[in-house]
């Protein structure tokens, strides 16, 4: 069997990187033999966690336009020629079988590069309202894996496969898990464990609703694992205590899903995504500063079928106690919006997205 190479890309934030991830994992097992190479962002995450799970990455002088007039914008057409001249020059020596998306900055130049030099491109689009980048780029994309349906009004309908969002391998099952997580986060494994999630890099709003709730939290015999995110961990670290544990980031995820009882989340895609397989009882609380307000829409894609609940912000100070009591003591509710999440799960989403990508490269 010839050797294949896969060049992957996708970052900014962990809801870019992690299926990434999952997809050159997923290839792995299938291609133990094959060459992975990850391009990313100069000083974003991803040049920590990409070498971290095992894979080697290299950085673009790349960022996205400011919604506000600044230097940096300025700067943005000498960084899109010099990350377009480098994409360039990585593929040329790389050689690639194909080159695959998974969204954030780097990706634009490196597939738009690709696909000017006849390379297979594969997009993988996590949300119900694709960014500019992917509708920019899936007129010359092979392949478009997408999650949710509907989305033939941005995409082309011939390129498109509804897979769902890769996830995590370790997340697929946390079943067993539970003990070890307590002991792992140092919890009292006769309380309930109230999980917090603001994404990787942290949600402001969610980090002050805990701030702002937490003595009477604490006085419902509950326990927290609050994820407040790098941008927010100096502000936040104060509370940590025997009851609640102040992480910036959470490197056990399938810990912390495993010892959650309720959990309170943003509702990026590949968030959402993984809750769905967790099936745990869930509170959203989508950010509005995303483009057309896609994590609300991610969240009713699941509150519509009584999956989880639902809170804005505009709601959190007079409704967020009343909802948050009400969901703790109800157990019939909790099993309710459990069941229901589960439902709507795709765990097969990263090996159909690999499917996807085989066909490629034996049609090639």
């Amino acid at each position: 069997m010839r050797q294949y190479k896969f060049i992957l890309s996708g970052g900014g934030t962990g809801g870019h990187i992690y299926p990434a991830i999952a997809i050159a994992n997923e290839l792995k097992l299938r291609f133990p033999d094959a060459e992975f190479l990850f391009v990313g962002a100069k000083d974003k995450m991803e040049m920590q966690k990409v070498p971290q799970a095992g894979y080697s990455i290299k950085g673009l002088w790349i960022a996205g336009l400011q919604r506000k007039i600044s230097l940096q914008n300025l700067m943005f057409p000498f960084k899109l020629a010099d990350s377009l001249w480098k994409s360039r020059k990585i593929i040329k020596q790389f050689k690639p079988d194909v080159v695959i998306g998974t969204g954030g900055f780097a990706s634009g130049p490196l597939l738009k590069m690709a696909s000017l030099m006849n390379v297979p491109t594969v997009i993988q689009e996590q949300n119900s309202y694709p960014g500019i980048t992917n509708k920019l780029l899936s007129e010359k994309a092979s392949a478009i894996c997408v999650a949710y349906e509907n989305l033939d009004r941005f995409f082309p309908a011939d390129k498109m496969i509804l897979t769902g969002n890769p996830v995590r391998q370790d997340l697929i099952d946390i079943e067993g898990k539970k003990a070890e997580a307590i002991e792992f986060f140092n919890l009292d494994a006769n309380k309930k464990t109230l999980l917090v999630l603001g994404g990787s890099l942290g949600a402001r709003r969610v980090n002050q609703l805990i701030e702002k709730e937490l003595k009477n939290m604490l006085s419902q015999d509950i326990q927290i694992i609050w994820q407040c995110g790098k941008l927010y961990y100096e502000d936040y670290k104060k509370y940590d205590s025997a009851n609640v544990k102040v992480l910036a980031f959470v490197e056990k995820m399938d810990f912390a899903y495993a010892a959650a009882d309720v959990i309170i989340s943003r509702a990026g895609a590949s968030s959402v995504s993984e809750l769905a397989i967790v099936g745990k009882p869930v509170i959203f609380i989508p950010s509005p500063n995303v483009a057309e307000d896609h994590q609300t829409k991610n969240a009713k894609a699941i509150v519509d079928k009584k999956g989880a609940l639902l809170l804005v912000e505009s709601e959190l100070d007079s409704q967020f106690s009343l909802v948050f009591e009400a969901l703790l003591k109800d157990q019939g509710k909790q099993k309710q919006l459990s069941e229901n999440i589960k439902e709507l799960a795709m765990p097969e989403a990263t090996k159909r997205i690999a499917d996807e990508i085989v066909k490629l490269i034996k049609n090639k």
